[in-house]
């Protein structure tokens, strides 16, 4: 049994999603591959962007297969990293804008 709740193993298995809802997953998988074809961006590109959001949503899963995918397709740990505090920023970004609905708020049961 497993010490954590997410387990590396389980990455391996997503391509199984589809075992309740076969057709649902077949257009997904579609769609994604779609998604990371080489296009406007390239698929290196795209990795590395993939890799950034992976840690903006937290999902290890993700955070594994784009570090790996990102790095094989050529990023280098600098560049890995600051796409990591990218992504970062902007997630802080959009916690802290999120302050202003708390003053209009705040401020609107002051008055």
């Amino acid at each position: 049994m497993a010490n954590h709740y997410y387990s590396e193993e389980d990455l391996g298995k997503f391509s199984s999603i589809g075992t309740f809802q076969k057709p649902l997953a077949d257009k997904f998988f579609a769609w994604y591959g779609e998604v990371f074809a080489e296009g406007q961006l390239s698929a290196r590109e795209k990795s590395l962007i993939a890799l950034a959001v992976a840690h903006a949503v937290q999902c290890p899963y993700c955070i594994d297969a784009y570090s790996a995918d990102a790095f094989e397709k050529g990023w280098n740990e600098a560049q890995l990293m600051e796409a990591v505090h990218v992504a970062s920023a902007i997630k802080g970004g959009a916690a802290l804008v999120h302050g202003v609905q708390m003053m209009n708020k705040v401020k609107a049961i002051a008055m």
